[in-house]
């Protein structure tokens, strides 16, 4: 069992790296990174190269057991920043605990499929025990997943395979929701023979995932957030709670009340965002998934990106696009990270 600390930097690029200088004046060594998660000014898409480039960047300066995690879109207000887990200083309890890990390489025509699903439970689950926890006590989820590439695609057929999709751009949300059925099934909020079925339906979903997909992996880095009930005195939190839609203020209202009841500050917040596959928001019509110009999941990333950061007054927040599997159709995933007063 980790414990953790979570600290976060702004970017001036998706190549600046000056964050580590923080994080070493702030008392912590580079050996105790376990994950750097980052939000990058790409357009979040399949040619969004900002990831590439940022994970080229960090790899070489992080510990060969940690990991990185980069999200593309910083559409609307949100802001390009860093956030940095690392192992509490001197291994003292804070009140969260972390693991990292990574599945084997996904082959390009396994991507969306049952078996991607299944791999990604599989790991999960053993990290979860390796962590002494129960699935119970996860707050979050994040993974960052494969896509199809047009190589990809072409290298299935040279093996006499069949890729689920010729689209690009598509097998983003089919990595994410195999993904994302994957982490439901270890966390006990779907049986794993109903998975097929779910591929197949499309309506399951869990409520404390969060799943990104890029061209700069072939695996799926995972990433688990997790309570330490153990640890009275620790001050850091996390509460998790998915929004219902997009303009879902109240839940997020809900979960800041309790972080104002413990005298709490807010450290970071993980959400999803998705444009409603019903084109309804609330009864009234939305236009994000019919929009030529734009891809709909940039939509998503500035409309909740907006109203998290007005509710919080914080534009350094981790708001990813496309919540398929991750929350209810419309909604998405929602986890916020604070830490408690002295006194609280």
């Amino acid at each position: 069992m980790v414990a953790i600390d979570i600290l976060k930097f702004g970017t001036s690029s998706p190549a600046d790296t000056t964050p580590i200088q923080k994080l070493i004046k702030a008392g912590y060594e580079v050996q105790d990174i376990i994950a750097v998660i980052g939000k990058t000014e790409g357009n979040g898409c399949v040619n969004d190269f900002s990831r590439t480039l940022a994970q080229t960047v960090w790899g070489p300066l992080i510990p060969e057991d940690a990991i990185t995690i980069f999200s593309g879109g910083t559409e609307g207000v949100l802001s390009p920043h860093v956030s940095f887990v690392v192992r509490s200083r001197h291994d003292k309890p804070t009140g969260l605990v972390a693991s990292v890990g990574h599945t084997r390489d996904i082959d390009p025509w396994e991507l969306g499929t049952a078996t991607h699903a299944k791999t990604v439970a599989e790991t999960l689950s053993s990290m979860i025990g390796d962590l002494n926890i129960q699935p119970s006590d996860v707050q979050l989820v994040l993974v960052k997943c494969p896509l199809l590439t047009s190589s990809k695609i072409e290298s299935s057929k040279a093996a006499g395979k069949q890729a689920l999709t010729s689209d690009t751009y598509k097998s983003m949300a089919l990595s994410r929701y195999a993904s994302a059925l994957g982490i439901a099934s270890a966390l006990g909020e779907l049986a794993e023979k109903e998975i097929e079925s779910s591929l197949q339906s499309g309506d399951a979903w869990s409520a404390r995932a969060s799943c990104s997909s890029g061209a700069e992996l072939e695996d799926n880095h995972i990433f688990i957030l997790a309570s330490d009930l153990d640890a009275n005195s620790g001050r850091l939190r996390a509460i998790s709670k998915p929004m219902a839609d997009a303009i879902d203020a109240a839940v997020v209202l809900d979960l800041l009340s309790r972080v104002r009841q413990e005298r709490g500050e807010v450290v970071q917040i993980f959400a999803k965002a998705e444009a409603d596959p019903r084109g309804l928001i609330r009864g009234t019509r939305h236009t994000m998934n019919t929009d030529s110009d734009i891809q709909s999941t940039r939509h998503a990333r500035a409309a909740v990106g907006g109203l998290l950061a007005g509710l919080t007054g914080d534009t350094q927040i981790y708001v990813s696009g496309g919540a398929e599997g991750q929350g209810a159709p419309g909604g998405g995933s929602l986890c916020v990270v604070y830490r408690c007063s002295e006194q609280a």
